[in-house]
């Protein structure tokens, strides 16, 4: 099986200022995607998509592959998983005639992630790929999103005005509501195929359970410092 990981590292990050390259526990955050995908024991082709020159020869550095520059266009705050993944796939298959079976995506924001997981869910999602278009970490959440709301023209608009034979979700007691998860962004594994349809989900999304301890994807300050400290 032909295995491709996409490790996305645009640059322009808001949050924390060139946030892809900055230095965490002596390596360029990216570096520590890059390094735990070499360490799986499942052979894969290591690919950075970035619109900066200076990432990618920090890519190269450790030794992944940067054979192009992201487009601008894709390269923004509004760009799509989508958008990346398709075109350093079509890019692969226009210019090495390289077409994988299916596509890890490993984002930099996930420096604490255990090469173990990685093995388990590439794993888990091989022996059953029959049955399922895509993979997603997920954890659990506290807060059920049956009991959530969105705010428009100052009108109160609940998330789920029915849940399957459940009405008014939003004035049911918790213990009746099911059990709500929330993808956090540690592993994402595709099916190629799924690709002409313009998704990277499909309709079949296997789950991969974590627990909330295991989820610190930095997104600020407060996260790198916390992602800083629980280093392995």
């Amino acid at each position: 099986m032909k295995i491709l990981c996409i490790i996305p590292a645009r640059s322009g990050s808001k949050g924390i200022k060139n946030k892809n390259i900055k230095i965490l526990k002596g390596k360029p955050l990216l570096a520590w995607s890059i390094h735990q995908a070499q360490q799986s024991k499942f052979k894969m082709k290591i690919i950075v998509s970035t619109d900066s020159e200076q990432y990618a020869n920090i890519a190269k550095q450790y030794e992944a592959e940067v054979p192009f520059l992201r487009p601008k266009e894709i390269s923004g705050d509004l760009s799509t998983d989508l958008e990346c993944i398709k075109h350093c796939v079509d890019w692969l298959k226009d210019n090495q005639k390289y077409i994988p079976d299916i596509i890890v995506q490993l984002r930099p924001t996930q420096p604490n992630r255990k090469v173990s997981d990685i093995d388990k869910a590439i794993k888990i999602f091989s022996d059953n790929i029959k049955n399922y278009d895509s993979l997603r970490s997920v954890i659990p959440i506290k807060k059920s999103c049956f009991k959530m709301y969105t705010i428009e023209n100052n009108l109160l608009n609940p998330t789920f005005n029915v849940f399957k034979n459940i009405k008014e979700p939003y004035n049911q007691c918790r213990q009746i509501l099911p059990q709500t998860y929330l993808h956090n962004g540690y592993i994402d594994i595709i099916k190629t195929s799924l690709l002409k349809n313009n998704t990277i989900s499909g309709e079949k999304i296997l789950p991969f359970i974590m627990e909330e301890v295991d989820n610190i994807d930095i997104d600020d300050l407060e996260d790198w410092e916390k992602s800083n400290s629980n280093f392995n």
